[in-house]
């Protein structure tokens, strides 16, 4: 080990505590997406009280932040994520993430004028169909980086993600109330419409590539069992291969929508939720960096059905498309529970996750440092500023 491997171990050793504390605050008090002000607050106050200069509402946005520190010519991020999901808390293992990178962070601090580094932790809410990370894309806050990192949470751990290219759609129907037994003529079903809706696109799923997710629920049914549902509401997720595809596919699945509207004579709308997520395009340099690192760590990497977190979603993709970008997972060994599973947001707060908070911030700290010291590639992303 090099003296700089030695100081980051030694310094995730000392902050280890704390960065358990760090999960365990997130976990106990989950936010959901663009609601995270708390969540977001602990984690900045962390890195500021390892010499970080935060900036807080990074973007515009109430519950995104910014940390910095060393002014190198050489600019790496850090991403945290601290938004849990609806109903089930941090079951994404979102807490953990910021517990990695706050970590992987405290550890490089003392290092960047060495490294030649100037080094952001950029907080970024609203990752679980909020897409925050595209909006500050959209308001520069990925401008002048010349890579970004994160580690997430799973079964096991996977280097190479793989996500789908996703859509995110707020459905509504709206019909006509009446009695359901005196004067059902009179009514516009909106539920109806929602059925119909379903059939269909259970129907379609036939003739979609293998490629294709198409999956969601119905938030609202409407009011009462004796009343015809005036309104009705859903939340619906297209997912594909690559936004391509996506753009290809989108169309089919809302014409089953249409098709529910157009049976029952309720007026449907769709909003959609965020910006679609785009597919990964992942730096090959760095990701044999962090395999090398998490190897090196003590981390084994997995693969089979164990390993098909790597095909979830997130809008670390669209950053990808924009700088080199790396998104690997790290096992917390929670199986026969799997991300979004209440039994997962139990096992984020296990000794295995206890664990990866700290073998992953050295892996990521690592990564870090061999960017920053390998010429080929520190001199690669140099020119390839954003």
């Amino acid at each position: 080990m090099t003296a700089i491997d030695t100081a980051i171990d030694t310094r995730v050793s000392a902050v280890h505590h704390g960065l358990i504390g760090l999960s365990r605050e997130l976990y106990e008090n989950p936010e959901v997406a663009w609601e995270e002000a708390r969540s977001a607050r602990r984690v900045a106050e962390q890195l500021a009280d390892n010499g970080f200069t935060v900036t807080e509402k990074f973007g515009g946005l109430d519950t995104a932040f910014a940390a910095r520190i060393g002014d190198g010519d050489l600019h790496l991020a850090l991403c945290a994520e601290y938004d849990a999901l609806p109903g089930l808390g941090h079951a994404c293992g979102h807490n953990l993430i910021s517990a990695i990178t706050v970590g992987a962070a405290t550890a490089l601090a003392p290092l960047v004028d060495d490294l030649g580094l100037t080094l952001s932790v950029i907080g970024t809410p609203a990752e679980e169909g909020g897409g925050g990370k595209i909006e500050l894309l959209e308001r520069g806050g990925f401008d002048g980086l010349h890579a970004a990192a994160m580690v997430h949470p799973g079964p096991a751990d996977v280097a190479r993600a793989r996500p789908f290219a996703v859509s995110h759609s707020h459905i509504e129907y709206h019909g006509k109330s009446a009695h359901a037994a005196a004067y059902p003529e009179r009514g516009v079903n909106a539920a109806d419409a929602f059925t119909i809706a379903q059939v269909a696109i259970g129907l379609l799923r036939q003739q979609l590539p293998h490629s294709v997710r198409v999956h969601g629920l119905m938030t609202r049914g409407g009011e009462a069992p004796n009343a015809i549902a005036e309104r009705t509401e859903g939340r619906w997720y297209v997912r594909a291969e690559t936004l391509a595809e996506l753009a290809e596919i989108e169309p089919r699945v809302m014409r089953c929508f249409e098709a529910g509207a157009l049976a029952s004579g309720a007026q449907l709308t769709v909003t959609p939720e965020s910006k679609p997520y785009a597919e990964f395009r992942t730096d090959e340099d760095l990701l044999a960096c962090y395999e090398r690192r998490a190897l090196a760590a003590g981390r084994t990497f997995g693969s089979g059905p164990d390993a098909t977190m790597a095909r979830a979603s997130t809008d670390m993709g669209n950053v990808s498309q924009v700088i080199p970008s790396i998104h690997p997972y790290i096992g917390i060994d929670s199986l026969p529970a799997v991300n979004h599973q209440p039994e997962f947001a139990e096992a984020t707060m296990s000794s295995a996750a206890e664990t990866a908070i700290a073998q992953g911030a050295v892996a990521l700290a690592g990564t870090v440092v061999d960017a920053a010291t390998q010429p080929a590639i520190r001199n690669r992303l140099l020119s390839n500023a954003s």
